[in-house]
């Protein structure tokens, strides 16, 4: 991983059920399966710094992931240092996948018209599927990386 800017994707997964509350947003149901929370990182440290900051558990609670994250484990994630601010997009692309649910509305897209930046699947996402959507849906965007945390 790289301090470059870019877009990214946790994959996340869940054993157990459990409600767990998300600031204001109200609650979530977490059910067993995969998550998957996309958003970016155009500030100082880029991805490395993002995606560093969500891998550890312990931290202050800013972000609506910071709330689910103690609770979910970091299975992998999906990154791109592509110039352009590509997070609405995936989260559509995420949003209208075979097997997508939205596990509650809101969640990581206050600051934007995405009904959500959250996504729930009975079964692990693969990166070479996503890959093949964007390839379809993006000419010009860049290519796609998967770091591993288990």
């Amino acid at each position: 991983m790289n301090s470059k800017p870019g877009t990214y994707a946790l994959v996340l997964s869940s054993r157990s059920r459990k409600s767990i509350r998300v600031g204001k947003l109200g609650k979530i149901e977490v059910e067993p399966g995969y998550y998957v929370y996309v958003g970016s990182a155009f500030g100082p440290g880029g991805l490395k710094a993002r995606v560093g900051r969500h891998a550890r558990i312990t931290k202050a609670s800013r972000w609506h992931i910071d709330y689910l994250r103690p609770y979910l484990q970091l299975e992998e994630a999906w990154l791109t240092n592509d110039a352009k601010k590509r997070e609405h997009c995936w989260a559509d692309l995420f949003g209208e996948s075979r097997g997508a649910r939205i596990p509650l509305a809101g969640f990581g897209s206050s600051d934007c018209r995405c009904k959500a930046h959250l996504f729930y699947f009975r079964r692990q996402p693969m990166i070479s599927t996503f890959r093949d959507k964007i390839a379809l849906a993006f000419s010009d965007h860049c290519s796609i990386l998967q770091k591993k945390f288990v």
